[in-house]
């Protein structure tokens, strides 16, 4: 008998909870561009959503220290916005390391600073769970894409099998302080057509290719 999923509530202070991951990352920036470079399990993972970005115009939404927009940056007229000043530096200067240009700015997922159907693509990457909001934020990331265009989704859930290890390291990823919401679901209510397929973690990093109707 498979167990019963019990999904995260929203943070009663969403305003505070963003504070208090905010000072986080800027006190451990550095280190966080440390572990993404040289840790392969991260950047495997985040590979995964390369094959899947289409242009011409694509926005990167939470990019942290860009590893990858390194990646990609330079095949498309790319755009970026993260809300935390530091990792806006930190990735304006590995960008500019390989020569690669994109425009990056800081900004909130629940307020995004473009137009209507701006982009083609978005990209977001282990970050929808740390929003302390989802329906603002998913809501800003349908209104800025393009009817018909794609958003790349890599994040945390369960595992489908609920298996032993997948359910642990889910309760590692809440007590680290990600939000489990049912993605799939919130894909639906946002009228997105989607693919959900499990990447690492035991069952845990979920890699979402959705597509606006």
């Amino acid at each position: 008998m498979k167990q019963v999923l019990s999904y995260s509530s929203e943070p009663d202070d969403g305003e505070q909870f963003t504070r208090e991951l905010n000072r986080m990352y800027t006190r451990f920036a550095g280190a966080y561009d440390f572990a993404v470079k040289v840790f392969p399990v991260w950047k495997t993972w985040l590979r995964q959503a390369l094959p899947h970005i289409q242009g011409p115009k694509v926005l990167e939404v939470s990019f942290g220290t860009g590893y990858l927009l390194t990646q990609y940056a330079d095949r498309f007229d790319t755009y970026g916005v993260d809300y935390n000043e530091k990792m806006v530096s930190v990735a304006s200067a590995n960008l500019g390391k390989k020569g690669i240009e994109a425009r990056l700015q800081q900004g909130n997922v629940e307020s995004l600073p473009y137009d209507d159907e701006t982009f083609d693509c978005i990209v977001n990457t282990m970050a929808f769970t740390a929003y302390p909001d989802a329906t603002k934020a998913m809501s800003e990331l349908q209104r800025v894409l393009k009817r018909g265009g794609r958003l790349v989704m890599i994040d945390v859930g369960y595992p489908a099998d609920r298996n032993w290890l997948g359910m642990r390291m889910t309760r590692v990823w809440v007590a680290l302080g990600d939000i489990i919401r049912n993605t799939g679901a919130m894909l639906h209510q946002f009228n997105f057509e989607y693919t959900e397929r499990e990447i690492g973690g035991f069952g845990t990093v979920h890699l979402y290719v959705a597509d606006k109707k």
